[in-house]
């Protein structure tokens, strides 16, 4: 046979998904804390919208930025709710999801040999797909003696003449931390410093439970800033895959261009139903948010009364635990012994980065019940 691209071959599987296979191939029912799902049904607006759209033959090609409609309400929506005044039409562009938002960003201004800064504990989607840009990652640590924030003095030292760009995600996943804008502000000082590209994941912007996410294009005075974002979490739309990207105005059309050999076009039917979601009621948003709070509570007070610790989340849907006492330093061994034993899945810590070592990521976005059970088997596997 042929060979394989080394650059594929490379790339790494997430954790994740290795969990979720081992959880479907078990008999009887499990737990599920390591996906974030929300468990929340697609507001009906936007399934009628889809549905409409479908009745009405809206299934042909549309451009390849997105449907003007869909552009134009994400356009005034990054002016209204993020503070962005220099959000046009123009700079957006529609994606199969928050992944594709970061894959059409990064693919723009990562070459091969290219360093990337990205966050330990991090998405590992973060690292997968900067190597399969042929790209190399290169991790910046977040600490729990720093708050999990990151040091700017830090970042400074890990660039080299190669380093091209870097990955900012608030709020955080797996962390479930929300950057202040001041930290906001010096990461774009530092990109702009350093003359790198500043890549945001901004998907679980709507989630916040202690103060405002804040869009680091806020402070993005010379087109450096390329903003990701998803309706998957938000609107409880994972399957329907539509997110989208704010992309400096030089990048925006080469980012469109890259949609041809990639999708050609999100969805049509589908991008109708983001439509809906960002034009329709908000209510379900808002009552999701309360109930990931209302989660958030509960099982902090579990961890409290077990003396398990954990970093209190202040968005995002995810709760970050120690789990050190118990694992030994092999977390993953130790999550793939909870899945057999007790029927709970969990998302290892070293998924995240090899600083996520000993610790575990839960899903807030589990059902309240399934949630408080997970917890209990949690506390008891020893």
């Amino acid at each position: 046979m042929p060979p394989i691209a080394p650059n594929a071959e490379r790339m790494p599987r997430s954790g994740i998904r290795a969990i979720m296979d081992m959880a479907w191939r078990l008999p009887g029912p499990v737990i599920g804390l390591h996906v974030g799902e929300p468990s929340f049904a697609t507001p009906p607006h936007v399934l009628d919208a889809a549905a409409d759209a479908y009745a009405k033959g809206r299934t042909r090609y549309v451009p390849n930025a997105g449907v003007t409609e869909l552009r134009d309400a994400i356009a005034a929506k990054l002016r209204e709710r993020n503070g962005l005044a220099a959000a046009e039409t123009e700079r957006v562009i529609v994606s199969a999801g928050g992944m594709q938002a970061l894959q059409l960003g990064m693919s723009a201004v990562v070459s091969a040999g290219d360093e990337v800064l990205i966050p330990d504990p991090g998405w590992p989607n973060f690292t997968m797909l900067v190597q399969l840009l042929q790209g190399v990652p290169v991790r910046y640590e977040l600490r729990p003696e720093n708050g999990f924030q990151p040091d700017v003095d830090e970042l400074a030292r890990l660039v080299t003449p190669r380093t091209r760009a870097i990955v900012v995600n608030s709020p955080s996943n797996p962390l479930g931390t929300v950057l202040p804008a001041a930290t906001v502000e010096r990461l774009v000082e530092f990109a702009r410093e350093h003359d790198l590209w500043l890549v945001s994941d901004e998907c679980y912007e709507e989630i916040t439970f202690d103060g405002p996410h804040v869009s680091p294009a806020r402070f993005d005075t010379d087109g450096r800033v390329i903003s990701c974002f998803s309706f998957s979490k938000t609107y409880a739309m994972t399957g329907m895959r539509v997110g989208y990207l704010l992309a400096p105005p030089e990048l925006a059309p080469v980012c469109a261009k890259l949609q041809e050999p990639l999708v050609a076009c999100v969805n049509a039917p589908a991008q109708y139903g983001a439509l809906a979601a960002l034009t329709g009621p908000q209510d379900q948003t808002a009552a999701a948010r309360d109930a990931y709070r209302e989660r958030r509570e509960a099982a902090t007070a579990v961890l409290d009364r077990a003396g398990l610790p954990y970093l209190r989340p202040e968005g995002a849907f995810y709760l970050w635990a120690d789990v050190s006492d118990r694992c030994g330093d092999d977390v993953t061994a130790w999550a793939v012994r909870l899945l057999r034993e007790e029927h709970v899945a969990v998302a290892p810590g070293t998924t995240f980065g090899p600083h996520g070592e000993g610790w575990i990521r839960l899903s807030l976005a589990t059902a309240t019940e399934d949630l408080l059970e997970g917890l209990d088997r949690i506390i008891r596997c020893r």
